[in-house]
């Protein structure tokens, strides 16, 4: 007997119909022996009719209010699945995220859990029911209900299974897993069986949208075996209770990990750069640049400085698309002060990213990836590394010809056979 922490999402419990049948999958694992923690989302659309049924009465709602709004669409699943199981047999027990004392601190609508209050959970899966609890959302110490954040149902899910010591936390998509890329980018993209947090966590903020980056970053921080399914697959029990070899694990286990150089490509649509040039080079030009930025609340991703024989600098910097307009108005007021000689952008580029616990140990990757994007004549403008992921900018028309291309050259649509 295992105990389970399982996640359904919008799209499977988007219909009456699917909650049925997310009902009929629950059933089968009680009937298997295991003890089982359910987190819903708000059905497929729910959140944004709610959003706009705000935003038509005030385009900005005041923050505690639009927390209490939004969080009533949980509350309609966890009733409806619920009252599913109920009437397959099977106890169960309904919970907001207050009512299991899901503690966060007061920044409402992008909360985050402090702690859990798990003896509840804990008595009733005593007495066999299954507790279905609705993510997304928990209680201030004031007792003001607060959301975590688009995707906060995965952060609650997994800090769940972190409270209760779960066995696996299963995250259901309408997905069977991860992949080396996206499958609608490159037909021959494989599923991973396995992942370490630290491949899965650059995937997810490299663009990879299968699982919410909190999630993840709670998951290896408490060492929660994950696993991402596909709802639509029907749970095996042949080898164990945590249906083994369907979907992919996330996992510390990076010595049993399949020994690919690379594990998967990510990339991000979402990309913009900006370029000041001839800015006086010396102390302090770097923060004089982007300190303004970062207090327009605009986040920065890759930086390069090219220093000229003329004592100036050319400083580059990549920026989320929808930050471009704001951020180059910045910078056109700093290129004022600074005397610099022009500001320019270019919203139409894209990142690629090579993602591998392999890099550690393998060196070349660099230099095939760049060789692989020459052949295909594709020309970089800017470059990031760490230790497991190397990151370019090209031109957004090359995002599907680049991708394609390195999966062929790392070899990615190959099955590695374990020894």
């Amino acid at each position: 007997m295992a105990l389970i922490v399982q996640k359904f999402g919008g799209t499977s419990v988007g219909t009456v119909e699917r909650i049925e049948n997310v009902a009929d999958r629950i059933k089968k694992f009680r009937d298997h022996g295991d003890d089982i923690v359910v987190v819903v989302s708000a059905m497929s659309g729910e959140t944004n009719r709610l959003i706009t049924l705000a935003q038509s009465i005030d385009e900005k709602p005041e923050a505690r209010e639009y927390d209490v709004l939004l969080s009533t669409g949980e509350q309609v699943t966890i009733a409806l699945l619920s009252m599913a199981l109920n009437k397959r047999g099977v106890m169960a027990r309904s919970y907001t995220g207050g009512q299991v004392h899901i503690l966060t601190d007061n920044a409402h609508n992008k909360a985050r859990i402090l702690n859990i209050e798990e003896k509840h959970i804990r008595k009733n899966l005593d007495k066999g029911k299954v507790i279905v609890v609705a993510g997304f959302q928990g209680v201030d110490e004031d007792g003001n209900i607060t959301t975590l954040g688009r995707g906060g149902s995965d952060t609650t899910a997994v800090a769940l299974a972190a409270a209760l010591k779960a066995d696996e936390c299963q995250i259901y998509t309408d997905v069977d897993g991860v992949y080396t890329t996206d499958p609608r980018v490159v037909p021959d993209a494989r599923r991973l069986d396995k992942i370490t947090f630290e491949e899965m966590l650059e995937m997810a903020s490299l663009g990879s949208k299968v699982l919410q980056i909190r999630a993840v970053e709670f998951a290896g921080k408490y060492n929660v075996p994950l696993r991402v399914l596909s709802s639509f697959d029907e749970p095996d029990f042949n080898q164990d209770s945590s249906a083994k070899k369907q979907g992919t694990l996330i996992t510390y286990e990076e010595d049993e990990m399949e020994q690919a150089l690379i594990s998967g490509i990510a990339f991000n649509r979402d990309e913009a750069k900006l370029t000041i040039q001839g800015v006086p080079d010396k102390p302090g030009v770097a923060y004089s640049i982007l300190g303004p930025i970062g207090e327009s609340n605009v986040e920065i991703d890759m930086i390069i400085q090219n220093i000229g024989a003329d004592g100036t600098t050319d400083f580059t910097f990549s920026v989320h698309r929808n930050d471009f307009e704001l951020a180059q108005n910045v910078l056109k007021k700093v290129a004022n002060e600074l005397g610099a000689r022009e500001v320019k952008g270019d919203d139409k580029i894209v990142k690629i990213s090579l993602v591998g616990v392999g890099m550690r140990s393998h060196a070349g990757i660099a230099s095939k990836m760049f060789k692989t994007l020459a052949e295909e004549s594709i020309n970089i403008d800017m470059i990031s590394t760490s230790e497991i992921k190397i990151s370019v900018v090209v031109d957004e028309k090359y995002l599907e010809l680049g991708v394609r291309a390195l999966h062929s050259a790392f070899g990615l649509e190959q099955k590695i056979v374990e020894q």
